[in-house]
């Protein structure tokens, strides 16, 4: 989803037991609203405790009596300070057919990719073009740097020559390891940490063109998408549970410590703090650990901004269905 800066070792997770006393903000949070976006995925969340929960949501209950009763506050911690960063769907110029500026193919997944094995690097495919021929374009862009960026997000909406627009959004991946170019330039000392931002790479790369292609290179993970146009242009891009996911309320997710579906209480600081109740409804390559979240806040150049800016500490917290949080809890006193 978003770029990370940061890349240290973790540590076996912990689990620490909350109550909703201890979440700042709880009480002055809209749990209806939350548990709107909560309803558009629980029932692709696989068990029996998850199913019990989704179907006591027939009842209509009182929101925030509902998230009270039935789940209990975790806090998972893995020995890395929690970072948030934002994402959103880029809006571009770019045509079904190729010509004039459209030079720049979105591919579909190809056939022989085998998911989770190394498949051609970044590089591979925009120098030695071994997809090209093979009808894999869903459409192309006006700027390579574009590209590159729909890969982060890893959905966008495109803006046709007729003025319809093409929606795509993640197919699969090359098999290799996502590297952050921001964190490259800063290795190479060409700006603080603090400085980095999309906009910021995304000028670099496009004032060095030589040494920005290159650098681009470096993260040899490629991303492949599918078309998606089906879905209503009100509503926001498919995350990693083929549903829509929604601005403000949305958050991607490391899915090895979070469960896909799952609500996830956070407490953003920074310049715009923000504690608020959110749906793990996405996954990312560069979200790794239990303190890593992206929010997602919506769709054009203002969320691109916005989104930018987002690079904040604080803390994540899981709520977990009671049965699951006290089995949990006690296989790791």
């Amino acid at each position: 989803m978003s770029l990370t800066l940061t890349g240290s070792v973790m540590a076996e997770p912990t689990y620490q037991q909350l109550s909703f006393d201890d979440l700042n903000g709880w009480a002055g949070d809209d749990h209806q609203s939350a548990l709107v976006v909560f309803q558009n995925t629980c029932r692709d969340i696989p068990g029996i405790e998850w199913e019990v929960l989704c179907d006591f949501l027939a009842t209509d209950p009182n929101p925030r009596d509902f998230f009270e009763k039935f789940f209990v506050p975790i806090l998972i911690e893995d020995g890395t300070p929690m970072v948030f960063t934002g994402y959103f769907e880029p809006e571009l110029p770019g045509s079904r057919r190729r010509g004039n500026d459209y030079q720049y193919p979105i591919y579909a997944v190809p056939d022989d990719l085998t998911p989770g094995e190394p498949y051609f690097t970044r590089r591979q495919i925009d120098e030695d073009r071994p997809l090209a021929g093979r009808d894999l374009e869903l459409a192309w862009l006006t700027d390579p740097v574009d590209l590159f960026f729909l890969q982060v997000q890893g959905s966008g909406r495109i803006k046709l020559p007729d003025g319809s627009v093409m929606r795509v959004g993640y197919g699969g991946k090359n098999g290799r390891n996502y590297s952050s170019v921001g964190m490259a330039l800063v290795d190479r000392g060409v700006f603080e940490p603090h400085q980095v931002s999309a906009a910021v790479i995304r000028n670099w790369v496009r004032e060095n063109r030589d040494e920005g292609r290159a650098l681009l290179w470096e993260n040899e993970s490629y991303v492949f998408f599918r078309e998606v146009s089906e879905v209503p242009a009100e509503r926001g891009p498919l995350g990693a549970m083929n549903r829509s996911i929604t601005p403000g309320r949305s958050i991607a997710v490391d899915p090895a410590f979070v469960t896909l579906g799952a609500p996830v209480w956070i407490e953003k600081e920074g310049a715009v703090p923000m504690n608020r109740l959110m749906i793990a409804q996405d996954t990312g390559s560069a979200i790794k650990g239990a303190q890593r979240a992206d929010i997602f806040i919506g769709t054009g150049d203002a969320a691109g901004r916005e989104a930018g800016t987002i690079k904040d500490a604080g803390r994540m917290i899981v709520l977990m269905p009671t049965t699951i949080a006290h089995r949990l809890i006690a296989t790791h006193r």
